[in-house]
């Protein structure tokens, strides 16, 4: 049900508007330093695993710098597009992790053939959803008044199951869920 979700032009194309909606809102607050206003200063990504040609802005990281030249510090929304500095798509970290419960070989093959995922990386991923994410204070405090608890076991899975609506909506949902992520180093630990 989720494996149509990876190659929907328009679900990305979403995500990127998603992205602009927030980088929107967070502009007007200022610099968090000094006060100052922000100034555009996006820089590129390269997400892997992308067949699609969404254009260059799609492969932009919304952010800002402090205008103030002696404070250039920087201020980088969250994203539902990026998830930390993992070189994958969120949704497609999401996606593939979920699906990688339980997955057959067959399956396995059928998405490395989508997107290029190699073994090493769906471990690394796997190790950053049942270790690395659940002992962080933004997980316990996210996930701490969830009844019953979430099987870290089967995560993202599990999580995707607590949302309701279509495909499309759950990934959207959760993404924004783990928007705190897309900005701090709870993203960094794996590509």
């Amino acid at each position: 049900m989720y494996q149509q979700v990876l190659g929907d032009a328009a679900f990305y194309r979403l995500l990127l508007r998603f992205d602009e909606e927030l980088a929107a809102t967070e502009r007007p607050k200022g610099c968090r330093v000094c006060g100052k206003r922000l100034e555009a200063s996006d820089f590129p990504r390269k997400p892997r695993g992308l067949g699609l040609d969404l254009g260059e802005r799609f492969a932009e990281r919304l952010s800002f710098c402090c205008a103030d030249r002696t404070c250039r510090k920087r201020r980088t929304p969250p994203s539902l597009r990026f998830l930390g500095r993992k070189v994958y798509l969120g949704a497609m970290v999401v996606l593939i992790s979920a699906m990688r419960c339980g997955a057959s070989p067959a399956r396995m093959r059928r998405l490395h053939e989508l997107v290029g995922v190699s073994r090493h990386t769906l471990s690394r991923w796997r190790k950053w959803w049942s270790e690395q994410l659940p002992a962080t204070p933004f997980w316990r405090a996210m996930t701490g008044a969830l009844m019953p608890p979430i099987s870290i076991a089967d995560l993202p899975a599990s999580l995707l199951e607590r949302f309701g609506g279509t495909p499309e909506e759950r990934v959207i949902l959760l993404l924004r869920a783990l928007g705190p992520v897309s900005v701090g180093s709870l993203g960094d630990h794996a590509s």
